[in-house]
């Protein structure tokens, strides 16, 4: 299992906040958000934690997260959106005007399902979030199976998740696209609940809720086998 705090370029974090999530044993950061996201906010953040040598993801939520010059971009599609627009219509709007800019042997596609229906996220992309354990599981093979997508995220934003629907997901992917939850993590034990069934769990509102109970989850990894 694998740690990254998730970054919002639209909410501050004091210079020693950032240090200390600089060097809190996370394994990296993630720069994205729903709302609020501008060229300068974005390049300030992403600069801020580049700084250090752990992998630092931007998240193309919106053309302000394009920066040519990052080395890990994040390209989320909603596989349960209810409209188009969320699964490729937004991705090609970008790629035919930025396409030649971005650096496409970097990109990571991550096929997200939304499971909030409170959530900025599941209302912006019209989420279908009313799906049984049998219809996440298969979008979640769908995404490794016919998409071969690297990356499957459970995306709860703002609410703690059901760990079983975590484990259901995790049962049915055969090893080739990772398993990403985030989403409520606000303590040690959350973290490690989470992390016993996903390769990575993502850290994010409480980092401006809780900051020292989010700065714990870092250590979820003791209490998991290697």
């Amino acid at each position: 299992m694998r740690h990254f705090f998730k970054i919002d370029p639209a909410k501050e974090l004091s210079e020693k906040a950032v240090h200390r999530l600089l060097t809190s044993g996370t394994d990296g950061f993630i720069v994205g958000g729903t709302d609020g996201l501008t060229a300068e906010n974005v390049s300030f953040t992403y600069d801020l934690f580049s700084e250090s040598e752990l992998p630092v993801y931007l998240e193309v939520s919106s053309e302000a997260a394009i920066l040519p010059y990052a080395d890990r971009f994040l390209i989320p599609s909603v596989l349960n959106t209810q409209e188009t627009e969320w699964l490729i219509g937004r991705h090609h709007q970008v790629a035919m005007e930025y396409g030649k800019y971005i650096p496409w042997n970097k990109t990571s596609t991550q096929g997200y399902i939304i499971l909030n229906e409170e959530a900025k996220a599941a209302r912006l992309a019209k989420a279908d979030t009313a799906l049984s354990i049998d219809a996440i599981q298969a979008y979640a093979r769908l995404a490794e199976h016919v998409f071969h997508l690297p990356i499957v995220y459970l995306e709860y934003s703002g609410r703690y998740g059901n760990p079983a629907v975590v484990q259901a997901v995790r049962e049915v992917l055969g090893g080739t696209t990772e398993l990403w939850y985030g989403g409520g993590i606000q303590t040690l034990e959350q973290a490690v609940e989470m992390g016993h069934h996903a390769d990575v769990i993502v850290v994010g509102n409480s980092l401006y809720e809780d900051f020292e109970s989010a700065i714990e989850t870092t250590q979820a990894r003791c209490f998991l086998p290697c």
